[in-house]
């Protein structure tokens, strides 16, 4: 029994990992371009891209784990049972009982990855990933030094580096100033430095002239200087904030909010709803376990019933996850709502159960298509 257990496990968990790694893989790709705009415009380094893109992988792994595991547990039961492995161990003696132990171990492997993940990890990798955000839109220096390319590190800024050398020394330098479009102002210059002060980013040109458009437009005026001091810090991103999105917050900041300003019985709502999800999320897990194992474990073996309790299991586990991410919206602006977070994937879990052990209550229509027993072909 002990190997049999194992070998159940393996034919559950090695999909299960399979398919987490093939839909976080797709998942992960089309988030991350949302990233690349920002990492290119900014001039940061392609470690910096992958750094802030794993960052995402626990907030992905939150919703993808439990539909992996449906899915694969769908697909190592379908392929037990279809390769009679199933009726070979219920004719040594292994009962449904025993079979469902092991489908439940792999299930709590994935409860426990998906409650680590939105327990700790997704809170941890978000706020790391804002605050590397915020560096980085803070850090317009870094922005401006591309060679011989045209950079808008902020709305109403354009600058133009023509050479930079080994040294750090910038030759021929345009800075635009549009942010007043009635009086833009340009600044070339021969050559300068990007420096770092206590105040912030400095760019410091030498031998130029500054160009002020006055009058409407009708008057331009020019002003020669050998030293200039521009200020990049008042283009720089918005400052760090102490206030913590949703995503950002542990299960007691979820829980226990602090923060000021409006609507904070509205925001207090949403804390309150994405925290019960976080503790009832997991448990889609044993659900989808059970579904999966009343689908493929019961019922008549004749190729059309099978499809269609394998379609109806299908439909059944997507359904009761969209309901209970819509159960989240309506917690969100009701309160009272939140035991029904707990209570879809506990119903479903005891309706699958019942369905497993031929509870008399299961309604007729469904004790009908799960009706005959395993490995039996249809009359």
């Amino acid at each position: 029994m002990r190997k049999l257990h194992f070998y159940i496990l393996r034919q559950i968990l090695a999909p299960f990992v399979l398919f987490t790694v093939v839909l976080t893989l797709v998942v992960w790709m089309t988030q991350s371009l949302r990233l690349l705009d920002l990492v290119i415009n900014r001039g940061q380094s392609a470690s910096i891209f992958v750094y802030l893109t794993l960052l995402m992988v626990p907030s992905l792994l939150v919703i993808i784990v439990p539909v992996a595991f449906f899915g694969a547990a769908l697909y190592a039961l379908s392929k037990l049972n279809t390769d009679s492995e199933m009726v070979v161990m219920w004719s040594a003696g292994v009962s449904r009982l025993q079979l469902a132990m092991s489908v439940l171990t792999a299930a709590a492997v994935a409860m426990a990855v998906t409650y680590g993940c939105s327990l700790y990890l997704m809170p941890y990798g978000q706020r790391l990933m804002k605050d590397k955000m915020l560096d980085i839109r803070a850090d317009i220096g870094a922005a401006i030094l591309r060679e011989g390319a045209f950079t808008t590190p902020s709305d109403g800024l354009t600058v133009f580096i023509r050479e930079l050398s080994p040294s750090g020394e910038i030759r021929g330098i345009l800075v635009h100033d549009n942010r007043d479009a009635a009086k833009p102002i340009t600044y070339i210059a021969e050559s300068g430095v990007l420096a770092q002060t206590q105040e912030g980013a400095r760019l410091i040109m030498q031998n130029g002239n500054i160009e002020r458009v006055t009058g409407g437009g009708g008057k331009l005026s020019a002003l020669k200087f050998d030293r200039y001091v521009f200020d990049l810090d008042q283009y720089a991103g918005p400052q760090r904030s102490t206030e913590r999105e949703t995503g950002e917050r542990y299960l007691s900041e979820l829980f226990y909010p602090q923060f000021d300003g409006p609507n904070q019985e509205a925001r207090r709502g949403v804390y309150l709803a994405e925290g019960h999800n976080r503790l009832s999320g997991p448990l889609y897990c044993i659900a989808f376990a059970l579904i999966a194992l009343a689908a493929t474990a019961k019922g008549r073996m004749g190729r059309s019933s099978y499809a269609l309790r394998m379609t109806g299991a299908a439909f059944a586990g997507a359904s009761l996850r969209l309901v209970g991410y819509a159960a989240q919206g309506l917690a969100a602006r009701g309160p009272e709502l939140n035991a029904a977070l707990y209570l879809l994937p506990l119903a479903a879990t005891g309706l699958a159960s019942a369905i497993l052990a031929d509870w008399p209550l299961v309604p007729a229509s469904i004790r009908r298509l799960m009706s005959g027993p395993a490995g039996v072909p249809a009359e």
